[in-house]
């Protein structure tokens, strides 16, 4: 007698509404879905770059994709548009429950085996035992690996201390390393060590079982549909950035912009995951803020450190490093507390909570057990640390940019005139979602400068890439922004073109090649909320000032501190002359 090729998935009480919803079963992500004719389910990954399906939308008896907006039939699977079609699976609903028989799309994810060997590799010459890490600037982390790669090549080999490392820059074994994530691939496990070190063990370093439940809650907070009715929150912050900087121009000071930026950015990811009002903005000085400021960069220098010597003598970076976390700590556990208060003294809310800190108290894990205290604070801070560094990072760029191409300055003043009218900040949603010249300006910016020109993975078992055979533990180095800089993949690569991104413009040959949220099944939940911070802001801007960069372009270099960052970017904001 043959087994029962159906598994277990999911209970159905669990799953409310049409879907879809994300599972795993026998390992396999399923994109499963509620039709009038039962239960289908789907390969969980978009055949674009892998996004997870089931973190999708329904629209009418389309599953639509939330990160392109691809659109697949839900009776045929077939794409809209494309020759495209999702395979599909049997799946059942017994006693509550819902089985799926995965055994056809298992037979559809076998990796074939590389041919050659990473020792067949060049790279630079390695020391024994710090291998390549004394020829590293962890400031400068990202600018000596793109130099070896123009060296050597797409993909080339090195050590990280006594650690086996491949660095890639070949778009398609980029795109192919983060699709076979988390199963194939994982987080780098030095990096998960030093961020654990820390206490942060949320849903960035999360692997495994531990990480899909996690992962559910980031998205349902930050998902497109949850976006209209926290657009109020960007609106306020925006508002507030502009009465400030009204004041300040009247002196003509030059503003450290990536500092005013950061102010933007906590305020909004404080209302919109906490709920909670900071009000950096119109406040003189912010201690968390500045407790902030102290952590990512002490994490990249502990990533590409020789030795790890803060485990044997605490420095005094050290020390500021425990004093700054173990502040924002108690100032966290203090929106912890009042989170429960409120959902103690209103149990219905937990069926309805108005952001990730209460989903995250009111969610269970996989096994039906409320979240550990420790979990909801190491999500809490990835969510702080990411919503303030990257988008206040990659806004900081886009200005830089706009300095040395006033034209395009003029193109986002003429787009907000017409779009926002006789107000200073876009009104609604729909109008900031329009503003496709900000739009442009803010991919062109990613292209140009992304904020994560780095990543570092290791292979959880042994496999391929490309030709070559991968050896589990193998640590995967990915250079992300040499592929948007190939004039193979983009016209004028160097040059700062936003019209490669609009409709009517076809300056971009290779859009995937260009990937700042990343890829795959763990691509950036917060994608849609950054993009729609980065419109909303920049039409604000420069609606409303006239916007100078005080001293030469050349002045402005990158740093690399976990993300990479403009360093000597000060501008000069008067208010607008002419409307």
């Amino acid at each position: 007698m043959k087994p029962d090729p159906f598994v277990h998935a999911a209970n159905s009480r669990d799953l409310v509404g049409p879907g879809p919803f994300a599972v795993s079963a026998s390992g396999v992500d399923v994109a499963l879905v509620r039709t009038g004719a039962g239960w289908r389910a789907f390969q969980g990954r978009c055949p674009h770059q892998g996004a997870l399906l089931g973190e999708g939308e329904i629209e009418s008896d389309r599953l639509v994709c939330r990160n392109h907006r691809w659109r697949f039939s839900l009776d045929s699977g077939r794409r809209d548009g494309g020759p495209e079609c999702l395979a599909s699976c049997p799946a059942a609903e017994r006693d509550g429950a819902i089985f799926i028989d995965v055994s056809a799309l298992k037979a559809a994810s076998h990796r074939a085996a590389g041919i050659r060997s990473l020792d067949d590799l060049p790279g630079p010459r390695p020391l024994p035992l710090v291998g390549n890490l004394h020829q590293i600037d962890a400031t400068k982390v990202h600018l000596t690996l793109q130099t070896w790669a123009e060296q050597y090549g797409p993909i080339y080999k090195l050590r990280m201390g006594p650690r086996r490392a491949v660095a890639i820059s070949d778009p398609h074994m980029i795109n192919e390393m983060l699709r076979a994530r988390p199963e194939v691939f994982r987080r780098s496990a030095n990096m998960d060590r030093i961020i654990s070190e820390i206490g942060i063990k949320g849903v960035f370093n999360a692997e495994g079982d531990a990480w899909r439940p996690q992962r559910r809650l980031s998205v349902a907070a930050l998902a497109q549909r949850n976006l209209r009715h926290l657009y109020p929150c960007i609106r306020t912050v925006s508002g507030r950035l502009k009465s400030r900087w009204e004041r300040s121009g009247d002196t003509g000071e030059p503003l450290d912009f990536v500092d005013e930026l950061k102010r933007f950015t906590v305020d909004v990811t404080m209302l919109i995951a906490f709920g909670y009002d900071v009000n950096t903005v119109e406040q003189a000085d912010d201690v968390i803020q500045r407790e902030l400021e102290i952590i990512f960069p002490a994490v990249n220098r502990r990533l590409f450190a020789l030795f790890p010597i803060w485990r044997i003598v605490r420095s005094p970076s050290d020390r500021r490093l425990e004093r700054a976390l173990k502040n924002v700590g108690t100032w966290l556990s203090g929106l912890m507390d009042d989170a429960r208060a409120r959902l103690q003294a209103d149990p219905d809310r937990a069926q309805r909570p108005a952001n990730f800190l209460e989903a995250m108290l009111a969610a269970v894990d996989e096994k039906g057990k409320p979240f550990a205290d420790d979990v909801i604070m190491s999500n809490l801070m990835t969510m702080l640390l990411a919503g303030e560094d990257t988008t206040a990072n990659t806004l900081a760029w886009a200005v830089h940019h706009l300095c040395d191409n006033p034209e395009w300055a003029e193109e986002l003043r003429h787009e907000a005139d017409e779009a926002i009218g006789p107000i200073d900040v876009a009104e609604d949603i729909d109008v900031a979602n329009g503003l496709a010249r900000a739009s442009a300006v803010a991919n062109e910016t990613m292209r140009l400068r992304p904020v994560a020109p780095v990543g570092l993975f290791d292979a959880n078992v042994d496999t391929a890439l490309g030709d070559y055979r991968i050896p589990k533990g193998t640590t995967i180095v990915i250079l992300p922004r040499l592929p948007a800089l190939d004039q193979k993949n983009f016209v004028e690569p160097l040059a700062f073109r936003p019209q490669r991104w609009m409709e009517h413009h076809s300056g971009a040959h290779e859009v995937s090649a260009n990937a700042p949220f990343g890829s795959g099944p763990r691509m950036c939940p917060g994608r849609s909320l950054a993009l729609l911070e980065m419109k909303a802001f920049l039409s604000m801007l420069y609606k409303n000032f006239d916007v100078d960069r005080v001293g030469r372009a050349e002045d402005v270099t990158e740093l690399f501190g976990f993300t990479m960052s403009p360093v000597g970017l000060r501008v000069r904001l008067r208010p607008r002359r002419a409307h």
